[in-house]
């Protein structure tokens, strides 16, 4: 395998070579090998938080296009792509969520709100939390 720069592939900076290292991807062959899909499903599973433009710049740079060089078809198939990556890997817990959870800074678990985040107990004299 080559050791050609994650870099090297249009679209892609020092930080996701970074964040695909962390995902045990450190070459540029074998991003392209692995292929959009399951690169990106690799950097999710290692505590890369999913963000779409991201996962669409990664797409268009393995095509050798600009990371904007889509049209409104294109970009909701890979909305689509994206959504079921996102919704079907397990994310890597870091620890935080978990360390806040257990000094009562969150939720430990919960409802949660329409950006998935745990929805705050309200502060009053009855819960004795003010």
């Amino acid at each position: 395998m080559g050791t050609q720069s994650i870099q090297s592939i249009r679209n892609l900076g020092p930080a996701v070579e970074i964040a695909f290292a962390r995902a045990g991807i450190t070459t540029a062959d074998e991003l392209r090998e692995l292929g959009a899909d399951e690169a990106y499903r690799r950097l999710i599973a290692s505590g890369t938080r999913p963000h779409f433009i991201g996962y669409y710049a990664l797409v268009m740079g393995l095509q050798g296009r600009p990371w904007n060089d889509l049209d409104a078809a294109e970009k909701s198939s890979l909305r689509t792509r994206f959504d079921a990556l996102k919704s079907t890997t397990p994310q890597d817990d870091t620890g935080i969520d978990r360390a806040l959870a257990e000094i009562g800074v969150v939720p430990k678990s919960g409802p949660t709100n329409a950006k998935g985040r745990a929805h705050a107990r309200p502060l009053t004299k009855s819960s004795g939390r003010v």
